[in-house]
């Protein structure tokens, strides 16, 4: 018997909103497919500032490959001094991130728009309920 292993392979799609670089993610993100991905962020953020919104909401599926994706994202971010922020409306992602210890490392939103017009510093947490 043969098993292939069937992944719904990550898409995304980047644009600015003035000076922020919004990224939508869509489907898995695991370990075969944050690689690419995280190279493509490491592109994106190898600026001085670099300003990124990175939506979640059509991302299906995320493991630990996929957290240390965004946790290297991040890092690279704070190190050059920017901004990163999530969006997201699943309770799912938000009780993983809190298993793993991340609860509160990420500046995170429900809905884009309030994710764009943020003050820094104003809302750690913004998705709740």
């Amino acid at each position: 018997m043969v098993e292939t292993l069937i992944t719904s392979a990550p898409r995304h799609t980047e644009r600015a909103v003035g000076g922020t670089t919004v990224v939508e993610l869509r489907g898995e993100i695991d370990i075969l497919t944050a690689p690419s991905l995280g190279a493509r962020l490491d592109d994106l953020t190898a600026v001085v500032l670099p300003d990124l919104v990175v939506d979640l909401r059509a991302v299906s599926f995320i493991d630990c490959a996929g957290l240390r994706m965004l946790c290297r994202v991040r890092n690279r971010v704070v190190e050059r001094h920017g901004r990163l922020r999530l969006v997201t409306d699943s309770h799912q992602f938000l009780r993983v991130l809190s298993g793993a210890g991340l609860e509160g490392v990420f500046e995170i939103y429900n809905h884009r728009p309030e994710a764009l017009t943020a003050v820094p510093g104003e809302i750690l947490t913004a998705a709740t309920g």
